[in-house]
C-alpha cells in the first residue's frame, strides 16, 4: 500500500507545471520540467498516486511534451473537450462542437475583423482563420503550425474547440456579443489568457472532464486535487477536494480560495506534493 493510493492529482501545463510565459515573450523554447517537480511527481507515483495534465492545448500542441511528463493517467486536452490516453494512443471521451458553433464563430469573425480564430480539429490539426500576431505567438509557444482557411465554414468537423485571439478589450466585446445573442449559455466560454478566449461545447471544461476521469479511475471526491493558474482552470479547482495555484496565478484564481504555493518556475507541483504528504501519513 502506498501513501497516495486512490489519490488523483491533475495539473494545468503552461505556467503551472512548467513556466512558459518568459519563453513566449523572449521567443525561446519552453524550459524543461523543473527538477523539483520531477522528483516530487516520481515520488507521488511511486507511492501509488495517479497524476495527469489538464491543458487547453490541442493534442498536436501537447503530444511532444507528454513523454517528458511523468503521467500515469489519461490527460484532459482541448480545455476539457477531450480525454486522451497517451499510453494507449487513443481518445477515450470527447464533447465536440457542432456545425452551429462553427457558423456562429464565423459570424463573430465577420463582426470583429481584427480577431483571429483557431479551430481545433479532432484529427490533430489546428486551423486558423484571419491569423494575427497573437496567432503567430501562439504558434511559437505550441510549436505547431496552423493550417490557414479563409472561413470557419471551410474548416472540417468535428471540432474540439474554437479559440478567439485578439486584444483583451476586443475579446471582452466578443464575449458581450455572445451573451447578447443568447449563445453564451450554449457553450463553455472562458479566458485562458488575456488574449485568448476559448469556446467549447456545453459541459466541455476542465472540471467536467476531470470529473469523468475520476469516475473512470474510481477516485473518491475527497481524494481529488487540482492545480492551475488561469480562469479556464477554475472549473477543476472548484471541483477538487482542495485546489492549488502557483504564486503567478491570476487574481480570480487567487480569490477562488485555492491554496497558493510557490511560483511555477520554482516547482509549484513539488509544493503541492509536500502539502499532500502531510495529509496522507
Amino acid at each position: 500500500m502506498g501513501r497516495f493510493d486512490g489519490v488523483l492529482l491533475t495539473s494545468d501545463f503552461d505556467n503551472t507545471l512548467i513556466y512558459t510565459e518568459e519563453s513566449l515573450l523572449r521567443g525561446e523554447p519552453i524550459p524543461p520540467l523543473p527538477e523539483r517537480n520531477r522528483q516530487a511527481l516520481d515520488y507521488f507515483l511511486a507511492e501509488g498516486g495517479r497524476f495527469t495534465v489538464a491543458t487547453g492545448r490541442a493534442l498536436a500542441a501537447f503530444e511532444k511534451y507528454a513523454p517528458l511528463v511523468p503521467m500515469n493517467a489519461p490527460a484532459v486536452i482541448c480545455n476539457g473537450a477531450v480525454l486522451y490516453d497517451f499510453a494507449r494512443g487513443e481518445y477515450l471521451e470527447n464533447i465536440l462542437l457542432d456545425d452551429q458553433a462553427r457558423r456562429r464563430g464565423q459570424i463573430i469573425l465577420d463582426r470583429f475583423p481584427q480577431a483571429a480564430a483557431e479551430a481545433y480539429h479532432i484529427d490533430n490539426v489546428i486551423h486558423a482563420v484571419h491569423p494575427n500576431e497573437i496567432t503567430r505567438s501562439h504558434e511559437h509557444l505550441t510549436k505547431v503550425a496552423v493550417t490557414e482557411k479563409p472561413s470557419l465554414l471551410e474548416v472540417p468537423l468535428p471540432l474540439g474547440k474554437l479559440l478567439f485571439e485578439a486584444s483583451h478589450e476586443e475579446l471582452q466585446e466578443i464575449l458581450a456579443f455572445l451573451r447578447e445573442q443568447g449563445w453564451a449559455e450554449d457553450y463553455e466560454v472562458i479566458f485562458s489568457g488575456r488574449n485568448l478566449l476559448e469556446m467549447t461545447a456545453k459541459g466541455a471544461d476542465k472540471g467536467g472532464m476531470v470529473r469523468r476521469l475520476a469516475r473512470r479511475l474510481e477516485i473518491r471526491p475527497e481524494n481529488l486535487y487540482c492545480v492551475g493558474d488561469e480562469a479556464n482552470d477554475l472549473p477543476m479547482l472548484r471541483l477538487a477536494a482542495e485546489g492549488f495555484a502557483p504564486a503567478n496565478c491570476i487574481p480570480a484564481v487567487r480569490e477562488s480560495g485555492a491554496t497558493i504555493v510557490c511560483h511555477a518556475r520554482d516547482g509549484a507541483l513539488a509544493d503541492v506534493v509536500e502539502h499532500l504528504e502531510k495529509k496522507y501519513r
